[in-house]
């Protein structure tokens, strides 16, 4: 199924001119592209040791500033959401309050959600703020403390997503969730689609194969590339060697380098549309510097990094 086709036909969706970064109408910004747990890792007590060199990281999320309707979106709620606000508070400065119009959460994995919390009593006392999730993901918030509060007390609002079913943010775009099969202790795993007249772009940082994504009925990878035009794909390990005395087998995500072999032959312009994401503090891209970086570079990919910025419409 060639969903973004589908989807943009079926809203008659019509492309119009993209206007340069400063006039954009609708903006996506990576607030952070490091896997879960950031960098440094717990327990680093320097910055750069041995085991730990290269640049901070905080996990990954992205930020969709609506202009046109003065409203502000985060994919993602990491445990860098403190900053990350304050990041976009810097792009495009908050209307009122926290300027949050909605959270799109792909999982319960702690690096995606674990930010609500410091919408609670205890840091912002929030109102009302509009949290999408799939149907596993909203009960286990309503379900289990201390996410439950958060309901309780109105901090925020679920709305229940289906998957492969388009969320209408205003008249011109919107959102849809894709299941992707990943480790699903508490929750469904999804990618989002999102939408607009000028591009559209794919946010998928967690699952465990393209194959397995694609024998359960979704798109090939190859596919999603030519159908988007920006991609945000999981780049958690860059090679199956990047963890000395662990089986990596066991630790299933597309890797780095697997996945530039399989989208060598397509051409450079769908090449330039995927940006890797959700690297893990071991991953060597990681470091801009780093040769892996610059292979990256030189294969016509990029790596996402804090503060990429890029138009919709």
């Amino acid at each position: 199924m060639n969903w973004s086709i589908e989807i943009l036909g079926a809203l008659a969706l019509v492309s119009q001119p993209v206007a340069d970064a400063e006039q954009c109408e609708r903006e996506l910004v990576v607030l952070g592209a490091g896997q879960d747990a950031g960098a440094p890792q717990i327990g680093t007590v320097l910055w750069s040791t041995a085991h730990e060199s290269g640049p901070r990281l905080t996990p990954s999320a992205l930020g969709l500033i609506d202009r046109e309707n003065g409203q502000r979106y985060l994919f993602d709620a990491s445990p860098a959401i403190t900053e990350q606000l304050a990041m976009l508070d810097e792009i495009e400065p908050a209307g009122q309050g926290l300027g949050i119009d909605g959270i799109f959460l792909t999982h319960a994995h702690i690096g995606h959600y674990l930010g609500l919390a410091y919408l609670g009593r205890e840091a912002a006392g929030a109102r009302g703020v509009p949290v999408f999730a799939m149907p596993r993901m909203a009960a286990f918030l309503r379900e289990n403390g201390p996410w439950s509060q958060l309901v309780e007390l109105g901090n925020i609002a679920i709305t229940e997503m289906a998957a492969s079913q388009f969320t209408t943010l205003s008249d011109t775009f919107g959102v849809m969730p894709i299941l992707v099969p990943h480790r699903d202790e508490f929750s469904e795993t999804v990618g989002f689609f999102i939408m607009t007249p000028g591009k559209t772009a794919l946010y998928l940082p967690d699952l465990d194969s393209w194959d397995e994504f694609e024998e359960k009925g979704g798109q090939s990878l190859e596919s999603l590339v030519e159908g988007f035009d920006y991609l945000f794909i999981d780049a958690t390990f860059y090679d199956d060697n990047e963890l000395p005395g662990r089986d990596m087998s066991k630790i299933p995500h597309p890797r780095v380098k697997a996945t530039m072999v399989r989208l060598a032959r397509l051409a450079p312009d769908n090449r330039a549309k995927v940006h890797f994401i959700h690297y893990n503090h071991t991953n060597p891209i990681r470091d801009p510097q780093s040769d892996q970086s610059k292979q990256v570079a030189a294969l016509g990919f990029n790596v996402a990094r804090a503060g990429d910025s890029f138009c919709l419409d």
